[in-house]
């Protein structure tokens, strides 16, 4: 709180008290981790290992009833910690069994345009994915392709002409090992 006076000439003028309004940083305020206890923990953990597992078996790794486990799924869906259920696929069985990274640096960095081209490019055949990141470059889109040659295609068809795209760089995956331990131990 700062104290402030009601006349800036007159020194014995009543005192009016006022919020200090800090500076804040620029953004969102930060947010706070959801507060996951250990059934919460447990679900998650077997949610990841298995998209799959039925609520049974949920129940039964966790040690609580069938009804319990049903409404914590929930309440975890509601928090937006459980946002989906995805297949994990072999894409060279797809047709698709030429991986990359394509690291592209921006000319300019507009919030604008930044967002559209997430939003344009994840919707493109082929994008696994594609990550805003910090450092020399400003996205790395992981995608997946039929050949090297179509890999190239569509580095330069899709990626490098779009507006204030400056540099691209692709980085041939020879092997994925997915991570096997997301969560710390539950």
């Amino acid at each position: 709180m700062v104290a402030k006076t009601a006349d800036h000439d007159d020194p014995t003028a009543t005192l009016a008290v006022v919020a200090d309004d800090r500076a804040r940083a620029p953004g969102p305020p930060p947010r706070t981790p959801p507060v996951l206890d250990q059934v919460d923990r447990v679900l998650v953990a077997e949610l990841l290992r298995d998209g799959r597992a039925a609520n049974a078996a949920l129940a039964r790794a966790a040690g609580i009833a069938e009804s319990t486990c049903v409404a914590r799924l929930r309440r975890l869906r509601e928090r937006g910690i459980l946002t989906g259920v995805t297949a994990t696929v072999d894409l060279a069985r797809l047709g698709l069994p030429v991986q990359a990274m394509v690291s592209l640096r921006f000319a300019g960095h507009l919030r604008s345009d930044v967002d559209a081209f997430a939003r344009e490019v994840t919707g493109l055949p082929g994008v696994i994915a594609a990550y805003n990141v910090s450092g020399a470059d400003d996205f790395i889109v992981h995608v997946a392709t039929e050949t090297p040659e179509a890999l190239r295609d569509f580095v330069l068809d899709h990626l490098t002409v779009r507006p204030g795209v400056v540099h691209a760089e692709t980085s041939l995956v020879f092997h994925a090992t997915p991570g096997r331990r997301l969560l710390p131990e539950v």
